[in-house]
């Protein structure tokens, strides 16, 4: 019998009440981030620091830059197919009736994103730690160091195509073709073009700022109480689709986790993000300077 998961996101102590159930996986989804001489973001797996730093006890290390995206993909952290992730899956002993819960070592965008793909591909039975790693040691709860070698087991995915879009969607969405709202994930100074974290600086018209800092408490990086968050998705949350997107899909999963523990069942990321859309001469962007954000 699976594990029943209270929501998409789990305490600290609901996880330490349920760690070694037999159908029960935890998993580290951490990156690590960092900057390049160019001034440019870049991105590391985060095995290194879950091996030396620590993890929550018995968790095994999902790597989301060379398992959990598309090594042929036009851009960094392009989603998978259905095979890849299956097979990246179950060798991390994720089955069809294992409960997962995933965790990372920053706000939660990368545990997020872990969760989205399951989610994509049919397995409902999964949540993020709230606060990850830093919640959890927070609490004095244990961790351990050293490499997990998961049990494999067999993972069937099934796709479910509504969990994207794609860069013709939105371009409809735009033109007032479709009807849909636009959250916008990355940071607020990229957000505005104060930052430019790009060539073509700016967003996609239509959108609203919903950065995935703003989602969680600073310190506690724990989510924020409900009714805080409902506010500030509140110009969004009456439209009949709506679609997350940042820089390459990350921190819109952020966005997407805490609208669906809200209610909201039509919800997509736009997987290509600003690094696709922004490549296109042609597709519009928008900053503070034109006046014309939401």
């Amino acid at each position: 019998m699976t594990t029943k998961l209270p929501s998409p996101l789990v305490s600290a102590q609901w996880l330490a009440d349920h760690l070694g159930v037999d159908d029960l996986v935890v998993v580290d989804a951490s990156v690590v981030s960092y900057t390049l001489p160019n001034g440019k973001p870049g991105s590391l797996s985060g095995h290194e620091q879950y091996v030396a730093e620590g993890h929550l006890p018995g968790a095994v290390f999902a790597d989301l830059i060379d398992e959990f995206s598309d090594p042929d993909g036009r851009f960094p952290f392009t989603r998978p197919d259905v095979a890849r992730f299956a097979a990246a899956a179950g060798a991390l002993g994720i089955g069809s009736d294992t409960t997962v819960v995933v965790y990372d070592t920053t706000l939660g965008q990368w545990a997020a994103r872990f969760w989205w793909l399951l989610r994509a591909f049919g397995h409902d039975a999964a949540a993020v730690l709230d606060g990850g790693l830093t919640a959890w040691r927070g609490e004095g709860r244990p961790v351990e160091r050293g490499h997990v070698t998961p049990t494999p087991a067999v993972f069937e995915g099934v796709e479910r195509p509504d969990s994207w879009v794609d860069k013709a969607y939105v371009e409809r969405v735009v033109s007032g073709e479709e009807d849909a709202a636009l959250v916008c994930s990355i940071p607020p100074k990229e957000f505005t073009g104060e930052i430019p974290s790009r060539a073509r600086p700016g967003v996609i018209p239509g959108s609203r700022s919903l950065p995935a800092v703003r989602l969680v408490d600073r310190e506690a990086r724990t989510a924020l109480p409900d009714a805080e968050l409902r506010e500030l998705f509140a110009p969004v949350l009456d439209a009949p689709r709506i679609v997350a997107y940042c820089n390459g899909g990350v921190a819109a999963a952020a966005a997407a986790l805490q609208l669906v523990r809200l209610g909201e069942t039509h919800v997509a990321i736009y997987d290509g993000s600003l690094n696709e859309w922004a490549a296109d001469p042609d597709a519009p962007l928008v900053t503070a300077a034109d006046g014309a954000l939401v």
